[in-house]
């Protein structure tokens, strides 16, 4: 298979058989075995080496490559969401890590294969990449490499404002038609000017002007707020069709990615329960089983106010295991006040493997976590929130409430860790501009990223971006014309004598044009 030594193919056979042995389902996997530089590279190209040209991946490979010439960092693996799976095997490890990864990978195409969040992914995205980068080398050749470059960056930095949790529901449908935003009252002819005022009425047609304006706030677009804003500015935003057709590549490639950062833990925690079970009971041999355990060891050390998703994963895949084979759930388990009766409870019930296997199928990181993350489970792992002592300078614990540590972990997987954005209104006071909303969840917005971000959008929308958002427990609108930024108060004044129902705040404060705070 592929470029694989005799001595290598005959262990992925091996392994293969033993994998599918264990209960694994996967796609056919190809495997390479390519250097260090080569696999830089293509881990650099988000492990599509047919990917579009752009100075990014560029910037990840040099960051890559050195990390791995100064000792900083190696990569074992990779393997790709395909039919068929392609993984890549680096020359020079030895032979104990080469088994190691393979035993991982199979564990990573069950994964892919099986579970729900990838089941809409295009398995065919090696051939769907080249497409892409064979586009958009023909918009290059058309408009020049600068242009499409400083428009793909535009793209890249918004990649991110998509609705990841509507994967199963298939692409986002519009079905609304934008409003037109500016329309003329309807006006009688005139023969003669001095006639003007009598049959079309200065104060009747100011009359209509305000009746459309009433008609197009009452009828707000979008009708609910949208989350995916890509999908949104793909069909409404005035682009040319290359831009279009640039925006959806990056949309496209955007949720193909999405379910690996949603099942970050669950994927590797799956992977590395089946390297190690695989490879201390049917792989290794008698000399291996030292350089297993360190290396196994360094990829799933967590430090102390860390997280690491392998030794999560693994952890939780085994504690789910020996639970469900002992019995302890239910309402019996959960009702049991007697501290010695759960320490000893075993019902023999085993149904463990089974679990896993379910749980590999349906659940994502935030579901995973918030169904199976216990309080034993964080007391046993040592999973608690630490702080420095400055007076020590050392780490210690800072608390030990599960429900705060359950929290901060699934605010942490939730979206990524990043805010979330939606577009409220497309027709903002009736002057065609784009409205978002910043989903306040305790965090401040950082001002250099939204700044920039408004600044790619309008280059997008090509009419003013306004955001609402908290800052510093107030509510504030932000906006950006294409030429300066502007803040808005929104709280509203405390109730005076001469207005006891309180007025908007209209003040603003102006930034220095083109400032990236605003």
């Amino acid at each position: 298979m592929a470029n694989l030594t005799p001595e290598l193919e005959a262990e992925r056979k091996r392994i293969c058989k033993i994998a599918k042995d264990c209960g694994l389902d996967f796609f056919e996997t190809v495997f390479e075995l390519i250097t260090y530089d080569q696999i830089s590279q293509i881990a650099s190209y988000g492990g599509f080496p047919v990917r579009y040209p752009h100075w990014k991946f560029g910037m990840e490979y040099e960051q890559l490559s050195k990390s791995y010439e100064y000792g900083l960092s190696k990569i074992y693996e990779m393997v790709i969401n395909t039919d068929p799976c392609y993984a890549y095997l680096m020359e020079g490890n030895s032979m104990m890590d080469q088994k190691l990864v393979m035993a991982h990978v199979y564990g990573h195409c069950d994964f892919f294969k099986n579970n729900v969040w990838f089941s809409k992914t295009n398995r065919k995205m090696m051939d769907e990449m080249a497409n892409h980068a064979t586009r958009i080398r023909r918009y290059i050749d058309r408009h020049g490499y600068e242009t499409v470059e400083r428009f793909i960056d535009s793209c890249l930095s918004i990649e991110n404002l998509i609705d990841r949790h509507s994967i199963l529901n298939g692409p986002a449908k519009f079905v609304e038609e934008a409003p037109v935003t500016e329309r003329s009252p309807n006006l009688f002819k005139v023969e003669k000017s001095y006639m003007r005022n009598y049959i079309n009425p200065p104060a009747e047609i100011e009359k209509e002007r305000q009746r459309q304006a009433e008609n197009q706030q009452q009828a707000r677009f979008p009708s609910s707020p949208v989350r995916d804003v890509l999908s949104f500015l793909i069909h409404y935003a005035p682009l040319e069709d290359w831009q279009q057709d640039i925006l959806t590549i990056i949309r496209n490639e955007a949720y193909y990615f999405a379910p690996q950062g949603m099942t970050k833990t669950m994927n590797e925690g799956w992977a590395s329960y089946w390297h190690s079970h695989m490879m201390t009971r049917h792989v290794l041999n008698d000399s291996e089983i030292i350089d297993f355990a360190d290396h196994h060891s360094g990829t799933t050390f967590m430090q102390m106010g860390g997280y690491n998703p392998y030794k999560v994963g693994i952890e939780l895949f085994r504690d789910i295991e020996e639970r469900w084979n002992k019995g302890r759930f239910g309402r019996d388990w959960e009702n049991c006040d007697d501290v010695r009766e759960k320490k000893n409870w075993d019902k023999k019930t085993g149904l463990g493997r089974d679990k896993i296997f379910e749980v590999r199928k349906i659940y994502n990181d935030v579901t995973f976590i918030d169904e199976f993350l216990t309080e034993d489970f964080c007391v046993k792992n040592k999973m608690f929130v630490y702080k420095l002592n400055k007076e020590t300078n050392k780490f210690e614990v800072d608390t030990r409430d599960f429900k705060a540590i359950k929290a901060q972990l699934l605010f942490q997987m939730a979206n990524f860790g990043q805010p979330i954005i939606k577009i409220v209104d497309a027709n903002f006071e009736n002057r065609g501009e784009l409205l978002l909303e910043h989903v306040h969840e305790g965090l401040d917005l950082q001002p250099n990223y939204m700044d920039a971000t408004m600044k790619n959008l309008f280059l997008l929308w090509k009419r003013p971006i306004n955001m609402i958002t908290i800052m510093s427990n107030e509510p504030q609108l932000f906006r950006f014309d294409g030429k300066e930024y502007t803040k808005h108060s929104l709280t509203a004044e405390k109730p005076t004598d001469d207005n006891s129902m309180g007025n908007l705040a209209a003040s603003s404060t102006v930034s220095n044009t083109g400032s990236n705070t605003p």
